[in-house]
């Protein structure tokens, strides 16, 4: 049998050998050439995907590392560009800032960002902090207890009077203002400013204690006001619930059968010779199961200015379709 192989194999042709064996080579190259190509895939591969999940872990790891309204800002600034606030500000002729927030939708609305996040001092905007102070400390009992006007004739008729503290808040009344503070004291109302974590916390020195709101060291951003307007909203200021509630009724701007507005104006260097003076208009507005956190900020070049600032943030609500 053996014998019987190696005649046939003795009768083929060496050429069909040779021929077989250099097909045998060519397709072994081939596979080789496509081993490697596969090889080399898979290494790329590899590489993409180890790069890939860098970057998401260091992503991840970066975003978890900041606060919840750094994550959420771009979220809420893609929104707020879809509303362009600046034709009211061009109409009314005003320079200056809006912000917007959306309680319920988790949503803000503004116009000049870089001015939102520039702190000013507050002015008459301070009343709110001023009142929840003056009466958690029991200088003054309530919102209809009144103070002796002291007979000194200020430039608005309205204050030259006796006045109760609700009264004062509507009328913006200094004076008033500046006795409850004058009787809080300056350690007392130091230690309170800070609790409350408002704006800088510096109120100066025991000398500035009648007026570090007007012209003294406080400062504070239309930023720090939506801040501060959404802890008293929520009665998490460090005061008593009847506090809370006594200085949300003063604040009562505006009440309707739709919606409650309850707001302060403020206007930084009323008293002084200074262009443009800073005006102010702070608050909150409740309408049905939401509430839209609002504060308005402008130069006041002229007596158009001081009401351009309560008209600008109604226009701006109609905008959003809330008024």
């Amino acid at each position: 049998m053996i014998e019987n192989v190696s005649a046939i194999a003795s009768q083929v042709p060496k050429t069909k050998i040779l021929v077989s064996y250099f097909q045998a080579a060519h397709h072994f190259t081939n596979s080789r050439k496509l081993m490697n190509r596969i090889v080399r895939s898979a290494i790329i591969t590899l590489v993409v995907l180890s790069c890939t999940s860098s970057i998401l872990f260091f992503s991840i790891q970066s975003a978890s590392t900041l606060p919840k309204s750094a994550i959420e800002l771009p979220a809420s600034i893609d929104i707020a560009q879809k509303i362009d606030f600046s034709r009211h500000f061009r109409e009314l002729g005003v320079e200056g800032a809006i912000l917007i927030y959306d309680l319920n939708n988790d949503r803000i609305f503004q116009h000049n960002p870089q001015r939102n996040a520039t702190a000013f001092l507050p002015a008459s905007t301070f009343k709110i902090l001023n009142s929840l102070i003056a009466l958690e400390t029991g200088v003054i009992s309530n919102e209809i207890a009144v103070l002796t006007w002291d007979g000194i004739t200020r430039s608005i008729p309205e204050w030259n009077r006796d006045l109760n503290m609700k009264e004062a808040f509507k009328l913006s009344a200094v004076w008033f203002y500046q006795v409850l503070a004058r009787r809080v004291g300056y350690e007392r109302m130091q230690k309170w400013v800070a609790q409350a974590g408002y704006g800088n916390q510096k109120i100066g020195s025991k000398d500035d204690i009648d007026k570090f709101w007007l012209a003294g060291e406080l400062r504070i951003t239309p930023q720090e006001q939506i801040q501060f307007l959404r802890r008293l909203y929520n009665n998490d200021l460090p005061f008593s619930k009847r506090s809370l509630s006594i200085v949300k009724d003063i604040m009562v701007n505006e009440q309707t059968p739709d919606y409650t507005i309850r707001a302060k104006t403020g206007l930084f260097g009323f008293d002084d010779n200074l262009t443009p003076k800073i005006g102010w208009y702070v608050g909150y507005l409740e309408k049905g199961k939401n509430v839209y956190f609002f504060t308005t900020n402008i130069d006041v070049r002229n007596q158009k200015d001081i009401s351009a600032r309560i008209e600008l943030t109604r226009r701006c609500f109609k905008e959003l379709a809330v008024l």
